[in-house]
């Protein structure tokens, strides 16, 4: 019989010692100032940010689910708050080159007050220019300018007309303009009929006259244009004159405000000349204020409120109501909403767009702070993994549509000017993203050199139960959720064991924790308790699992019903329940799997069917692999294995992977060549080596209620139980209907370390061990399987004996022929 003792029930579950949580609630805790379990990461970032070098950026390493993104916020928020706050950025009208908007950088909280100043000064100069205008200086003086020039008109016409009289000519204004008649002694017109009768040398003497008086009149006609262009410089002149007047003290208070900012100073000097230049943005006139050449000249104003656009600021980021350093988590990080972008605006039937339509990305508003992104959204995104690094390789924020960065943009837009761009990136993700950039982006490591691995679990200790204890308090009290007493908080912990899959670890994965608190809660609110207590912990983990469970419920219930055929009682040769673990989604539970093997004289080949059928995982069929090998060394050392064995999992229409049944597997064999039955009322779990060692597996808590539940439904006899490693001990934190039947002796559960002892159990029959000449004891397990082995090996070799002499002999008669 076996040495094997099954688990006594304080093996299957480890307690809380609840003499360690020296509180009666977590309102009696003070709140958690550092990472809980968290070391190695927190002390990566903390080098991360210190750090002021190019590249040093985070990669957040961890599994979905461990709270890694609330951790770094609030590691980063710490820290952020006692660095000072950046400064504002602006964008303004480039008057050189309207397409290329110049940025600014102020004080933080000073962006604002700037662009309310310009808008001040704005409405100013909509005020005081108008009224400049309207004064009876500059009535006077551009009555003078108009005057100035009909005197220049008049006194050029009034020479004409009195040479023109000298001649007996008169100057006349006709619709086809001015001409030349020639006039009688009273001045009166020489009507056409009396001038036919003039005699010839007379005619001629005044057509020649006319002639030589239309060409004077030409020349001054010439010289209008050039009389009306002064004036018109004249009239600029005085406008300019009146605006610089009237515009330098209120430029010139701005620039005292700003004295020390030499970007602003050199805008507001290019602002006063644009404004002197487009005074018509500002003052309208009507046409009986202006010399007739200057007609409809200043009556653009009340069309040109856009233009106005121009002597205005676009705040892209203010600080105004910030307190130290910026933490922005971007949740869409795509392109525009990373590197920011320019807006556009339908006018006139076409999109147009200016540098007030200017929007800021993350980047900005992270810039001389930090910003966290999701490293998976990140990467789906189009063009805004490219955006981010070539932001980070360049030290600048260059906003531009991805056709601009692929130069495939062949439209006019705008090229706002780069922003100097300095900040910590946090990126958040799977080890598998982590894994796949670092292989396969050669720039990665050079962007992001700092990693931040996050524990998806922690050593179970008392001193880190009191220090879990204070995480769940602080959950408690951000969350807004009832204290919790002080068992309760050790069902907590002991569930969170669980989620670990060690009795000996507390799961990090906040985020489950959260929401079982948070329902907790709940059911205590039902109860009408201020206090969650235990019952409400268990209340929940109930409740979880109900909700999940009718994909489990179904699968029993298959097996139950006779659907899929599991044995749990009597004795079979070459059949066995093994267990797995099926994950769909956030459910998992495990459940019994029928084994067979079947064996034959063969050549030393173990099937694997599954295998066979593209149903086996890569790890399966190298499980399947290793039992070869263990036949081979432990049966036949001095003999081919000559043996053709048939692994299948029966009634299973599912990829099968992993080598957790691989002793499983191992068994069946042993049971099909030694024609000893297995106990069908045992199920086993576990991996094995060439050794014949039992190895570590997953699940085993899940593995173990998934045949139990079978088990309890059909009624519990108590010669049922698990096969488990022995290695696996350590990770049991089983439910308690199962620790209950363990404890009545109607179930049992055996720690195994090798094969031998697993197959003393499985079938009642010693193992036996190999004496000095290769040789197992008789009326042992192990000599059953090796005589079979050697009488396969015996028959191969007289069955290919035989084969190879009729082979021979029919050559040889077939010679002599």
């Amino acid at each position: 019989m076996s040495s094997v003792h099954p688990l006594t029930p304080t093996q299957l579950y480890t307690f809380t010692d609840l003499s360690l949580l020296s509180f009666e609630t977590t309102a009696d805790l003070p709140p958690v100032e550092e990472i809980v379990g968290q070391k190695r990461a927190a002390e990566a970032v903390e080098f991360a940010i210190g750090i002021r070098q190019p590249g040093f950026n985070i990669f957040a390493l961890g599994h979905t689910g461990s709270g890694r993104h609330e951790l770094i916020e609030d590691f980063l928020a710490q820290q952020a708050a006692a660095e000072e706050t950046p400064p504002d950025w602006c964008y303004v009208y480039n008057f050189d080159d309207s397409y290329r908007p110049l940025a600014i950088q102020l004080p933080a909280g000073q962006g604002a007050r700037f662009s309310r100043t310009l808008d001040t000064m704005i409405e100013e100069l909509h005020t005081v220019l108008p009224a400049a205008f309207e004064t009876e200086e500059y009535r006077i003086r551009l009555q003078a300018v108009e005057a100035a020039l009909r005197e220049r008109q008049d006194a050029a016409f009034r020479v004409l007309q009195e040479e023109a009289r000298s001649k007996q000519l008169d100057l006349l204004r006709t619709p086809s303009g001015l001409v030349f008649a020639p006039v009688d002694e009273n001045n009166e017109v020489v009507e056409p009929e009396a001038f036919q009768k003039l005699d010839e040398e007379t005619k001629e003497r005044v057509r020649l006259q006319i002639e030589e008086m239309q060409g004077k009149l030409q020349a001054v006609l010439q010289q209008a244009p050039d009389w009306e262009r002064e004036a018109r410089t004249a009239l600029r002149a005085l406008q300019e004159e009146i605006t610089r007047f009237t515009v330098e003290p209120i430029i010139s208070r701005l620039r005292e405000q700003y004295a020390e900012q030499e970007v602003i100073q050199r805008h507001l000097q290019a602002l006063q000349a644009d404004v002197l230049q487009n005074l018509a943005h500002f003052v309208t006139h009507t046409s009986d204020e202006q010399p007739p050449s200057e007609q409809g000249t200043l009556q653009r104003g009340a069309s040109q409120q856009s233009d106005h656009n121009r002597y205005r600021v676009n705040v892209l980021i203010d600080r105004s109501h910030q307190q130290g350093s910026p933490v922005i988590y971007e949740d869409n990080p795509a392109y525009g909403n990373l590197v920011g972008r320019v807006e556009y605006v339908t006018r006139m039937g076409g999109m147009d767009t200016d540098f007030t339509l200017i929007r800021s990305g993350a980047l900005h508003r992270a810039n001389g702070g930090y910003l966290m992104i999701d490293a998976r959204r990140l990467l789906l995104e189009p063009y805004a993994w490219e955006g981010l690094k070539r932001a980070l390789r360049s030290g600048q924020i260059r906003i531009e549509t991805p056709g601009q960065m692929l130069s495939q943009v062949n439209v006019i837009t705008l090229e706002p000017q780069p922003i100097p761009l300095e900040l910590k990136v946090a990126l958040v993700g799977d080890p598998m993203l982590y894994y796949m950039l670092s292989q396969n982006d050669p720039d990665f490591e050079e962007l992001f050199k700092v990693v931040a691995d996050f524990e998806d679990r922690m050593e179970r200790t008392p001193e880190s139960e009191l220090r879990y204890a204070r995480l769940l308090a602080s959950i408690a009290q951000e969350r807004h959720l009832r204290p919790l007493d002080a068992p309760s908080i050790a069902r907590v912990v002991e569930e969170s064991a669980r989620m670990a899959g060690d009795a000996n670890k507390i799961s990090m994965r906040v985020t489950a924790i959260t929401d079982l608190l948070q329902e907790a809660d709940y059911w205590a609110g039902c109860d009408k308790e201020e206090i969650i207590r235990q019952k409400h912990i268990e209340q929940t983990i109930a409740a979880q699992e109900y909700r999940s469970g009718r994909v489990p419920e179904r699968s029993r219930e298959s097996i139950l019903q006779g659907t899929v055929h599991i044995e749990t009682s009597g004795a079979r040769i070459g059949q066995i329940n093994g267990l797995s673990v099926l994950e769909m989604g956030k459910i998992r539970f495990g459940q019994p799997s029928r084994i067979t093997a079947r064996v034959r004289m063969g050549a030393g080949e173990v099937v694997n069917i599954e295998r066979e059928v593209a149903l086996s995982g890569q790890i399966h069929s190298k499980g399947v692999l290793i039992l070869a090998s263990y036949l081979s060394t432990h049966y036949a050392t001095d003999y081919p294995l000559s043996l053709y064995a048939s692994l299948v999992f029966e009634q299973s229409y599912g990829g099968v992977d992993g080598d957790s049944a691989s002793t499983t597997e191992l068994y069946a064999l042993l049971s099909a060549l030694s024609g000893i039955p297995i106990r069908q009322s045992l199920a086993v779990t576990g991996s094995v080596d060439q050794f014949g060692n039992v190895q570590t597996i997953g699940g085993v808590n899940e593995k173990i209620e998934g045949f139990f539940a079978i088990c309890q439904a059909r009624g519990l006899t108590g010669d049922q139980g698990v096969l488990i490693p022995q290695s696996n001990v350590r990770h049991l934190m089983l439910r308690k209907p199962v620790i209950d039947a363990v404890e009545a002796g109607k179930f049992h559960i055996y720690a195994v370390e090798t094969v031998a002892q697993g197959i003393e159990l499985l079938t009642g029959v010693a193992a036996g061990e190999m004496d000095e000449h290769g040789e197992y004891p008789k009326e042992t397990v192990n000599h059953a399987v090796q005589e079979r082995l050697r009488s396969f090996a015996e028959r191969w070799f007289s069955f290919h004996l035989e084969t190879g002499t009729a082979k021979t002999s029919k050559a040889k008669q077939a010679k002599k022929k």
